[in-house]
């Protein structure tokens, strides 16, 4: 049966590639999983892609082009999943696709401030013959919001139970915690740096594109100073509603904390103090904004990551379990979420939590680009 089908698209700030996954309806109406695959971007589209999010020449002309190809890589892997799903274009409802950040400043400059996703809906849907819902987050930034986290919602919906008050954890590039409270409220903001700093420290020193299992943090040692310092980073006192972005933890904001210490610091030290701090950095959040949360689901590829779900058990002192142990695969669940996010907007219903993002109320999110 194919009525139902909807795909989600991520690619998120630790610029691997794109994520698809296509989801069915459920008797319940619940969104389930299907197909899944992970569409690498070639080394070209990832290094201008990573180049936009800092200040350049000829920015919107590069911006521009860069849509252009992210558009292409994102149809070729809309034609892989429809292949692996055994699925029709014309059975899916709509994809919802996210885009790829480059700048994410809410609030700021003049009050509204701004989210910029490269994303380019008419393309798409001309690519893929599919109605292409997009351009979710600058409805809650007009609203006065932060424009994220937006997969709190989703979260609720998939992994919340009545009784138990819990948090997701999500680990990409920046690190966000949904909070579900025993009574069926939710909360939600980012909580620091996910796998960002660690992934540009092993590619800078071991020309890495991460580091596998967190095998190399574990050899090392956590050094006291550097911890402290990085733990200093205004960013992770400020209350919720907060969202970030690769656009604060850069290779420009790490070197200034690295050369505060005034000690050579081994780069395996370096490595095992960052995974530490990305664990801390979460752990403090959750235990001053949730602490009587019982459990605590990780998703995003830091779930793969055996020796940071370590540290976040012993640190926290709750169950950590990867989302996969509870239905939906830990790189699976921001596509999924966005799927779920164009549901909602072809049925014209709010997407946002208010009391997430800080925006004056709900929101259908979105703009919805027809197939034809």
């Amino acid at each position: 049966m194919t009525a139902g089908a909807w795909i989600g698209l991520m690619s998120g700030t630790s610029l691997d590639g794109v994520d698809a996954v296509l989801a069915r309806a459920d008797d319940r109406g619940a969104l389930r999983g299907t197909a899944h695959v992970h569409h690498a971007f070639e080394p070209a589209l990832r290094d201008e892609l990573l180049a936009l999010n800092r200040s350049g020449p000829d920015e919107l002309h590069r911006a521009a082009l860069a849509t252009n190809a992210l558009m292409r890589s994102y149809a070729a892997a809309v034609r892989a999943l429809l292949a692996a799903g055994g699925q029709g274009a014309a059975g899916v409802q709509a994809i919802g696709a996210h885009g790829q950040t480059v700048r994410h400043r809410p609030g700021e400059f003049d009050g509204t401030g701004y989210t910029l996703q490269l994303m380019n809906g008419a393309l798409l849907a001309e690519l893929t013959g599919i109605a292409v819902a997009c351009d979710f987050r600058s409805r809650d930034v007009a609203a006065g919001g932060q424009g994220a986290p937006l997969v709190p919602a989703f979260h609720a919906a998939r992994f919340g139970q009545a009784g138990l008050a819990q948090a997701v954890l999500n680990v990409g590039g920046i690190a966000n915690l949904t909070l579900l409270a025993a009574d069926g409220g939710v909360g939600g903001f980012d909580c620091g740096p996910g796998n960002v700093l660690m992934d540009t420290w092993v590619q800078q020193q071991r020309g890495l594109a991460y580091d596998a299992d967190g095998a190399w943090a574990a050899q090392g040692r956590v050094h006291p100073a550097l911890l402290a310092e990085l733990l200093r980073e205004p960013f992770l006192a400020l209350p919720p509603p907060k969202s970030t972005g690769r656009d604060l933890f850069t290779p420009d904001w790490l070197a200034p904390r690295l050369a505060a210490v005034g000690a050579a610091i081994a780069p395996v030290d370096v490595m095992a103090t960052l995974a530490e701090f990305t664990a801390r950095a979460a752990v403090q959040a959750l235990q001053r904004e949730a602490p009587a949360s019982a459990r605590l689901v990780v998703c995003g590829g830091g779930a793969f990551n055996a020796h940071l779900m370590r540290r976040l058990a012993a640190l926290s002192g709750l169950p950590v379990v990867a989302s996969g142990e509870l239905g939906v695969p830990p790189d699976q669940v921001e596509a999924m979420a966005f799927a779920w996010l164009a549901r909602a907007r072809v049925r014209g219903e709010a997407g946002n939590v208010p009391g997430v993002t800080g925006a004056a109320g709900p929101r259908v999110l979105g703009a919805l680009h027809p197939a034809r």
